[in-house]
């Protein structure tokens, strides 16, 4: 069959523009299938947490608050109670102690205690020198969908490591050589409170908690499923602290109750407490004592430094609930209101005992631990164990 010009220039046509119209139909099919898979993934990159502006903007200014209690608050504290010949070496330990542990807290300090998840004894080193964190990494709170960045985290816990070495100089100051302090602080960090700091603070994140247990719930009799999920709980609980689940040694020790502890009470004051016990026991008296008058050099600048201490411990206590809410309220007031009940009572117990009002021993009775929850309650996890919080 033979075609005429005309036929053959038509029927090259019609071709060229069926194969146009196949090329924007594919074209068309697949800026649709892109569309929908854009539309699909939409809603999972929305519920994402971010960062609330608010909850960040607290736990910096926290953290400010935090590192003024250990320089100047901390140090004109112990400073003002020493003599005066000892001042100025009083004041140089407690700011040498800081400076040195936020190093060390970048260094390997914040991976092998809460940055990168390990056992139940010790984290491990995957954040050392604060290796994967940027301006976009965020940090788990105690609220479901609710996180705050990294970085606001990782600084507001490393003022919580400076201040704990600072406090136990008080206990053997004036009688130790200041390389001795650093050497002692350096070993006590390292070995005493990062460890701790990790058995009591390293918990699994709530919205990692919730997504097992829900998916342990949704597995039903699927046994698959249901080991899987049973294997994810087991994984997260296996990356907290053994104080924190009660597991490990505190199957035996807690019967494995894990406890809580919202603002340093176990990791910060009695961790600090029993190391200024054993150090005073040890280093011993001052030489001269009880026969020389040892009598504080400076009550105005421990007055100053209790009221710094004061001030800063809003930061210490409504901070710890690494959020911005009404628990952070709670936490605010129990601050105010029970250091002017300790303060204004020792006055008076002061004024009653000895006849007139002093403020001699008064800044002891500021600092107190404060707590974001009063009283006794009980937190029950997915895997139904109930923990103590106190």
């Amino acid at each position: 069959m033979k075609f005429s010009p005309l036929q053959k220039a038509t029927l090259a046509a019609v071709g060229v523009g069926a194969l146009g119209a196949l090329l924007t139909f594919d074209t068309a099919l697949a800026q649709a299938a892109a569309d929908a898979a854009k539309d699909a993934a939409a809603p999972a990159a929305a519920a994402a947490p971010k960062p609330n502006q608010g909850d960040t903007a607290w736990m910096l200014t926290s953290s400010l608050l935090v590192l003024m209690m250990s320089i100047p608050g901390l140090a004109l504290f112990y400073g003002g109670l020493v003599r005066t010949k000892n001042m100025l070496s009083v004041l140089t330990q407690v700011m040498a102690i800081v400076a040195m542990v936020g190093l060390l807290w970048c260094f390997y300090g914040y991976s092998i205690s809460l940055g990168d998840s390990g056992g139940y004894y010790l984290g491990g080193f995957g954040k050392a020198f604060l290796k994967g964190i940027d301006a976009n990494s965020v940090s788990a709170t105690f609220s479901n969908g609710v996180v705050i960045p990294e970085y606001a985290y990782m600084v507001f816990q490393m003022t919580f490591a400076m201040i704990t070495p600072a406090l136990i100089v008080g206990a053997f100051a004036e009688r130790m050589k200041f390389s001795a302090v650093m050497l002692f602080s350096f070993l006590w960090v390292t070995f005493i409170y990062f460890p701790v700091a990790h058995w009591v603070w390293a918990t699994p994140a709530p919205d990692d908690l919730a997504a097992a247990a829900k998916a342990l719930a949704a597995a039903g009799a699927d046994a698959a499923k249901k080991a899987a999920a049973e294997g994810k709980l087991a994984e997260l609980s296996a990356a907290a602290g053994w104080i924190n689940q009660g597991k490990g040694i505190g199957e035996f020790l807690m019967n494995g109750s894990g406890a809580l502890d919202f603002a340093g009470g176990t990791v910060v004051h009695i961790n600090a407490g029993i190391a200024g016990l054993v150090g005073a026991i040890m280093v011993g008296k001052r030489v001269g004592y009880p026969r020389e008058a040892m009598m504080p050099h400076s009550l105005t600048m421990t007055m100053i430094g209790a009221s710094l201490l004061w001030v800063g411990w809003f930061g210490f206590n409504a901070g710890s609930n690494l959020e911005s809410n009404g628990t952070t309220a709670l936490a605010f007031v129990n601050t105010m209101v029970a250091t002017c009940a300790a303060a204004f009572s020792w006055l008076m117990v002061e004024w009653m005992a000895r006849a007139s009002p002093r403020c001699s021993a008064w800044p002891l009775a500021r600092r107190r631990p404060r707590r974001g929850h009063a009283g006794l309650r009980l937190c029950r996890w997915p895997d139904g164990r109930d923990r103590a919080l106190a």
